[in-house]
């Protein structure tokens, strides 16, 4: 998710690794119990779970990047930003359950809810990471950074 430009952080990788890892496995329940519980309020004919999921992991990641990367005075150190970033927002988002389910819907010939969860996904996802970085660098300003 971050460029290697060569510089060392001062955190061995395994280091990184082991925290993206402990990131990946929160993100990865987190995903599961908000999924689950908005698929048992609006059980229904799409995967409402899932794409509440995306929307809300693109949202964060939007924020998240515009917050806490480089650029401006970051909030975080590297390994902290691998932390949140790739592991527990890796983890929390789920675009290989949504290809899992878009298939399915495929496969059992429900091509028209297939193309309105695959509309909504990319749609809905992208205008989350664009307000979620909008919102961050907002914020951004009023800190002064």
């Amino acid at each position: 998710m971050f460029p290697d430009d060569g510089r060392s952080y001062g955190a061995p990788v395994n280091t990184t690794w082991l925290w993206i890892f402990l990131g990946s496995g929160l993100g990865g329940v987190l995903r599961f119990g908000v999924s689950a519980a908005v698929d048992a309020r609006w059980a229904g004919s799409l995967p409402w779970g899932t794409l509440v999921v995306n929307v809300a992991g693109s949202f964060l990641i939007g924020f998240a990047a515009a917050l806490l990367t480089p650029e401006g005075k970051p909030l975080l150190g590297v390994t902290p930003r691998h932390f949140v970033m790739t592991g527990m927002l890796g983890g929390f988002t789920t675009y290989s359950s949504f290809s899992l389910q878009t298939w399915d819907l495929l496969r059992s010939g429900e091509w028209m809810k297939a193309g309105v969860n695959t509309g909504a996904m990319v749609l809905l996802c992208f205008a989350g990471v664009a307000l979620g970085f909008l919102c961050a660098s907002a914020l951004n300003r009023v800190r002064g950074a």
